[in-house]
């Protein structure tokens, strides 16, 4: 497999804003994506001012940030809000509140309102059809199951990833299917193989999409230097 022959897009994932200007200047990435909880790692202590400084630099690829509220009538209003930041913003809107309220019936609202929606956390086949209906005929969407977790649960995700592919290809072409909680670099070679349109990735991953390809005994040898090399570092001694 080569980064030349992949069909799947390849998103970055973070909230480090350096990290992400650089991956939005690689010609991999096609997009990036974050979330609260990514932006409560980095640190980012005001919502608002981190997005708009990101859409500052980054106004070329699609970008997907997220509502934060349960209330279905409040987080209406932060989609309306996001969705005006700039013309490549996608709202991510999860599939439930907290409470497990579907927040189905908003989502039909908010496309057919021409919305751009990244519909997100969905794990199950069930949520998949019903997203797929309520943005069907709506604005262009992301529809983000997520794959990883299903496959920390002990389930291979593919076969759900290529059910979801058909549901959501018959509902819309306009709608695109993302692998979400990319665990490994291998899951992008999973998501290409599987048919998916979009997959978000972690910075650490994508940087070892430069290994694809590459030659099994050199990389062997590679391994062995590095552990030889580590050990002459630390002035191990037996």
């Amino acid at each position: 497999m080569s980064t030349t022959n992949l069909k799947v897009k390849v998103y970055s994932d973070g909230a480090d804003h350096a990290s992400m200007l650089e991956m939005a200047k690689n010609p991999l990435i096609k997009g990036l994506t974050t979330n609260p909880t990514l932006m409560k790692k980095a640190g980012i202590a005001n919502y608002s001012e981190f997005c708009h400084a990101i859409l500052k630099d980054i106004k070329d690829k699609p970008i997907s940030f997220e509502v934060f509220t349960d209330d279905l009538a409040e987080m209406k209003r932060q989609a309306l809000a996001i969705a005006k930041w700039a013309d490549n913003v996608y709202v991510k809107i999860p599939i439930t509140n907290t409470e497990g309220l579907s927040t189905v019936p908003l989502i039909q609202e908010l496309s057919h309102q021409g919305i751009k929606l990244n519909v997100t956390a969905i794990l199950t086949i069930e949520q998949v059809i019903h997203t797929a209906n309520a943005l069907k005929g709506g604005a262009p969407s992301v529809v983000s199951v997520f794959a990883g977790r299903i496959a920390d649960t002990g389930r291979d995700p593919k076969p759900i990833m290529a059910a979801a592919r058909e549901i959501c290809r018959s509902a819309d072409p306009k709608m695109e299917l993302l692998w979400a909680s990319c665990r490994e670099a291998y899951n992008i070679v999973e998501a290409d193989q599987v048919g998916c349109d979009i997959i978000t990735v972690a910075p650490e991953f994508i940087k070892k999409m430069s290994m694809f390809g590459k030659d099994l005994a050199t990389l062997s040898l590679d391994t062995v230097r590095m552990f030889r090399n580590d050990a002459v570092a630390a002035g191990y001694s037996l």
